[in-house]
């Protein structure tokens, strides 16, 4: 039987080390909104044949806009995100790009102003405080029968330890992409961390659901050695899992294109830390709890 337990300061460690310099980042640096957040103009322009994207970058410089960032896509395509522009700057800015990169169609064209952004911004604040709230009760509802020493509420509050370790790492990777990289995060990327905190929850319930039945199953034993039992048991299946999910989205992260990259490698990401976690952290946090509550006792 693998150990887990035993390695615990090491796991403890290596997140700390990990999360401290993304707090760090987050602190200093913070995430790189898109327009989906702090406003601003998308355009697409998809070229008749392929262009130079320093030519892209002169002809935007010439108009003065202020900050962009130009990213390149398929078939010719690439994606501009410019401050906000009205009537008169977005022709005039068709009209220089056309001169210097050459002709093309402008397949999509979108304007959010600062308003609608810091509303998706609250939104995104409270979807995420929903879902941890909601996994705590569902958490505590679903484990109310599970055997002594351990309280089912104490399922819940590991778990959310776990999630909020992975949204922590997830952020605090993005923030240093955005310093570095000039990687802006948008709406796609919080479907992403909600996604990634749902994979993660299923992965832990997975492990503790295994927990409660060993704890039947084991009434003699230990809690640690319960738990260490039950993580032997679905450590191989969460692997398998995970790594079938991976191999799905490194395929994309490779040929699926710029416009879903930064969504995808937000997943790619938060799946691999989120099994991490729910083996690495919740379960270690679940034991040490316990261990404290029972000393207290």
């Amino acid at each position: 039987m693998f150990n887990t337990l035993k390695y615990y300061k090491f796991w403890f460690a290596v997140s700390g080390i990990i999360l401290l310099f993304g707090i760090i980042s987050l602190s200093v640096y913070h995430l790189k909104l898109g327009i989906d957040f702090k406003g601003g103009t998308q355009l697409e322009l998809q070229f008749n044949k392929p262009a130079d994207v320093n030519l892209i970058h002169q002809a935007i410089d010439g108009q003065n806009l202020g900050k962009y960032q130009v990213q390149t896509a398929q078939n010719n395509s690439f994606i501009i995100e410019t401050e906000t522009l009205d009537k008169t700057q977005h022709e005039n800015l068709l009209v220089a790009l056309k001169a210097k990169a050459g002709d093309f169609t402008e397949t999509h064209y979108d304007t959010i102003g600062p308003v609608i952004g810091k509303e998706l911004e609250t939104a995104a604040f409270w979807q995420l405080l929903c879902v941890s709230l909601g996994i705590v009760l569902y958490i505590g509802y679903a484990f109310r029968k599970v055997a002594k020493p351990v309280t089912s509420w104490r399922f819940g509050w590991a778990a959310i330890i776990a999630l909020l370790h992975d949204l922590l790492f997830v952020l605090g990777f993005f923030s240093i992409l955005g310093h570095f990289k000039g990687v802006e995060v948008d709406s796609l990327f919080v479907t992403a961390i909600l996604t990634v905190l749902g994979f993660s929850v299923h992965d832990t319930i997975v492990v503790f659901d295994r927990i409660r039945e060993n704890l039947k199953l084991f009434p003699g034993q230990s809690f640690e050695f319960v738990v260490n039992h039950s993580i032997s048991q679905t450590l191989v299946r969460s692997f398998n899992t995970s790594l079938t999910v991976l191999f799905m989205l490194l395929s994309l992260l490779l040929f699926g294109g710029d416009t879903i990259r930064y969504f995808v490698l937000a997943l790619f990401v938060g799946i691999i830390v989120g099994t991490y976690s729910s083996i690495f952290i919740a379960t270690p946090v679940l034991v040490l709890w316990q261990k404290w509550k029972t000393k207290q006792a």
